[in-house]
């Protein structure tokens, strides 16, 4: 929550107020609390309602989003601001009327107004809310009184409308021609009519057994997609080994939100294209979903999250899972089938496929087939032409740390000195980090790459962000969160210590996993074959007579040794 004192905007006398309110936030509603937390946003830093920060384009866009959070329109978001300046918090908390509930006009008419649209919609016959308005006009024409407003005509009605929808809607409206409807929990019908406009996301275990860098089972990976209602279009994924859980679907959305680049290495022949932000979050309602982690996500970057109204709603971002698993997976070693009882025999003896290889595999199957794929519904266009041409305006572009409350968080670490930090047994250091040795701090990182950390100091209830630091001498490599996991686990079986260069020596010398897929055997045969080669003597002349000696590579100079005793009990179960 902004502390009042930073809201420049305000009278003195409204300053005064939001002061005391402090004091006693927590007798305030949920209503006025989430009202408070709008209110601030838009007044931050602002000299006026009509000019804050001399951008009146920027404060426009922040009224649409807090009319979207509110669920009101942006007009009643200006009544709010007014009434915020002139009372302070007491204007966000509405008195009721004695009257509340109860329509103010003549009986008679509320009685004409229903009968009329119970009449209009006998049958075949229609009636809108605007007929019968009309009607009453007319019958108040006839009478020579003055008739009820088209706004109380609509009051008069909405319940009975509700009431109507509510019992004929069972299911959500689904496709209509061209144009889709999705229901919420709470009853509303969200009209998809253009790009990034509704985004869904779910999880399924893939059906495919990984294995590390040294070809230890690692079990099936999770993968979760986020899709573009309206063209069907894949926009982002996240795979990894993670159960769901609400930071999982944060990684999710900022690979979706972010423009996406690849390395020569998927072989890719177009370009994945989607990027942007969605206006809304229409997920199942599990309890990754349902997290305030994520809400706050939605409440930062501006979308609203919905849950759906039943299960059977998510056929649009369940369906493509069907499609890799027959199209994709199925082709690769490993392969499970979705049956655990028809699992097929081979498939822990075949598994040979990393999580990078797959994620490869996955990333140029989406790009360059599934998305660049007519679907059934778009008629003459690709998914990703019809995500493209579907767009009302260019998307937003937010940078890496826009989005840096979408990284996972890890526990915290302390700050040694000299600025070095120690994670996953990797030492990082980070430029500035020296200034705050003894200090705990909080990481935050991309599993992809752990190689860089991001670090923030905690101040109150924020976290400010510190500085980047880097693994040493690994700034030049990519290594993901689990194949440090796998290499620290082979480096402590040869009986070594685990450092960074050890780390560094056993990525650059393993020559498994080439583009030939080895199977179990052979890879057992090849490390056979390497210890066999590092016990030959090296070979000497005859004539020379010197003693047969074994030459060991020369022990490099370690980094200061720092231990971790919050890492070691993860690591070891003390």
């Amino acid at each position: 929550m902004q502390n009042a004192e930073s809201t420049t905007s305000a009278s003195s006398a409204g300053t005064n107020n939001l002061v005391e309110a402090n004091v006693i936030v927590s007798e305030l509603s949920d209503d006025a609390l989430l009202k408070m937390e709008v209110i601030q946003s838009l007044l931050k830093n602002s000299d006026s309602q009509s000019d804050p920060c001399g951008n009146r384009t920027t404060y426009t866009q922040r009224l649409q989003e807090a009319a979207e959070t509110l669920g009101k329109s942006v007009r009643t978001i200006r009544r709010l601001v007014d009434r915020w300046e002139q009372e302070g918090l007491a204007g966000l908390v509405q008195n009721q009327r004695a009257d509340k509930g109860k329509h103010r006009v003549d009986e008679n008419w509320q009685e004409f107004v229903l009968k009329t649209y119970k009449e209009g919609n006998k049958g075949g016959k229609r009636m809108t809310r605007l007929s019968v308005f009309i009607r009453a006009k007319a019958r108040a024409d006839e009478l020579g009184v003055k008739p009820p407003s088209h706004m109380t005509v609509y009051r008069i009605l909405q319940p009975l409308i509700d009431k109507i929808e509510q019992a004929k809607s069972i299911r959500s409206p689904g496709w209509h021609g061209s144009r889709l409807s999705v229901k919420t929990r709470d009853g509303k019908d969200l009209q998809v009519e253009h790009s990034n406009q509704v985004w869904q996301c779910d999880h399924t275990p893939a059906d495919i057994l990984l294995v590390d860098q040294h070809g230890k089972i690692l079990g099936r990976p999770w993968l979760t997609t986020v899709i573009d209602s309206y063209s069907r279009c894949i926009m982002g994924i996240n795979l990894g080994y993670d159960a769901p859980s609400s930071q999982v679907v944060a990684l999710a959305l900022r690979h979706a939100i972010l423009p996406k680049q690849y390395g020569s290495e998927y072989g890719l022949h177009e370009q994945w294209g989607t990027s942007g932000l969605p206006q809304h979050f229409y997920t199942d309602g599990g309890k990754d979903f349902r997290s305030n982690h994520l809400q706050q996500i939605g409440v930062q970057l501006g979308f609203v999250c919905h849950l759906r109204d039943r299960p059977s709603e998510g056929g649009s971002v369940e369906r493509p899972f069907k499609t890799f698993n027959t199209e994709l997976f199925s082709t690769l070693p490993g392969y499970t089938g979705s049956n655990v009882q028809e699992r097929p025999e081979e498939a822990e003896k075949e598994a040979s496929y990393t999580l990078r290889q797959l994620e490869q595999n996955l990333v140029r199957y989406i790009v360059d087939n599934y998305n660049q794929r007519l679907d059934a519904r778009m008629g003459d266009q690709t998914r990703f032409q019809r995500w493209e041409s579907g767009l009302i305006a260019a998307p937003d572009l937010l940078s890496e740390r826009d989005l840096d409350i979408c990284l996972m968080k890890q526990t915290r670490r302390q700050i040694q000195r000299g600025g070095y930090l120690q994670f996953e047994n990797l030492m990082y250091r980070g430029e500035y980090l020296a200034g705050y040795a003894g200090e705990s701090v909080v990481l935050r990182y991309d599993p992809r790459d752990i190689t860089k950390i991001l670090v923030y100091r905690t101040e109150g209830d924020k976290e400010v962000f510190l500085a980047r630091a880097y693994a040493q001498d690994l700034e030049t490599e990519e290594l993901s969160y689990y194949e440090v996991k796998a290499t620290s686990r082979k480096v402590r079986e040869t009986g070594k210590a685990v450092s960074n260069r050890s780390i560094l020596a056993e990525v650059r010398e393993r020559e498994t996993f080439s583009t030939v897929k080895k199977t179990k055997k052979e890879r057992q045969k090849l490390e056979q074959a390497e210890v066999k080669k590092a016990k030959q003597p090296i070979p000497i002349e005859p004539e020379e007579a010197v003693e047969v000696v074994f030459i060991d590579a020369e022990p490099e100079p370690e980094m200061p040794e720092v231990f971790d005793y919050e890492q070691m009990r993860e690591d070891y179960g003390w």
